[in-house]
């Protein structure tokens, strides 16, 4: 049996990107794209250039859901309305696998109240590159001998959200890793409001969206005389989908709420 599969935000970069993946996956059967901002009812085989596959793009989440039942939801939209996405999926008995940022721990509490509630799993990760998972983890073990962090991340110019939810991952695994936060305080003279970045108990954090770029971060660690950066470039969107097809197999096994990729590479 085929894992069947629905795209939620099937018009975006990322979910033209996600739907490619799923149809050439042999495992996968693609059964539906949504996209809640969308203006066309156009077949989404022919939108996202692999040829027509009889499937319109809704913009009824719900309804779609609750008429095709697939096993699996992937939400790529916004942070505005991915909350109510995995309601949605998870009321309806549909796994969500998510990759839209901005989802806080209060968020988390809720998700996994639900998942319990409905007794279907979701995953969530705020990045689903493979590298990037491996520099959040690598960027814990650093903060154990290196007692400063900061953190540089650079997305495209649509990304609406800052900072990204990798960055703040990989904040919040550093502080885990460090367990209390050393850097001493100084009197800072900021010339520009915010022009240090955002305070994460210690660790800086740094947006920057422009043009041209895709998904990019550095972790720059500093000790006495010495300092170590740690970055990751994702330089296309097909970066993600390794982590996207892995998630989409690795939710039907579960049946909690797994927050990270790492998670599901037991690394």
């Amino acid at each position: 049996m085929k894992i069947t599969v629905a795209v939620n935000g099937a018009l975006g970069n990322m979910g033209r990107e996600v739907v490619r993946t799923v149809h050439a996956e042999a495992e996968f059967e693609l059964v539906a794209a949504i996209d809640l901002g969308g203006k066309t009812s156009g077949d989404i085989g022919e939108i996202s250039g692999i040829g027509r596959l009889g499937i319109p793009v809704s913009t009824e989440l719900a309804t779609v859901l609750k008429q095709i039942k697939p096993d699996v939801l992937v939400d790529f939209t916004s942070p505005y309305t991915v909350m109510q996405n995995i309601y949605t999926a998870l009321s309806a008995g549909v796994r969500p696998v998510v990759g839209t940022t901005g989802i806080t721990e209060t968020d988390l509490e809720k998700i996994t109240a639900w998942s319990e509630e409905y007794a279907t799993a979701a995953i969530i990760a705020p990045n689903f590159a493979l590298g990037a998972v491996l520099m959040m983890l690598f960027s814990a073990q650093a903060a154990r001998y290196l007692p400063e962090a900061e953190i540089i991340e650079l997305h495209h110019a649509e990304k609406i959200d800052a900072p990204s939810g990798t960055a703040l991952k990989t904040a919040e695994m550093i502080l885990q890793a460090r367990g209390h936060s050393t850097r001493a305080a100084v009197a800072e003279l900021e010339k520009l409001k915010s022009a240090r970045g955002g305070n994460m108990d210690g660790v800086r954090l740094h947006s920057v969206r422009l043009p041209g770029l895709v998904a990019h971060q550095e972790v720059i660690f500093g000790g006495v005389g010495q300092t170590l950066t740690i970055r990751h470039d994702s330089l296309s969107r097909s970066s993600f989908m390794p982590g996207v097809v892995l998630a989409i197999k690795e939710v039907m096994k579960r049946e909690d709420v797994c927050y990270g990729l790492e998670n599901v590479l037991k690394l």
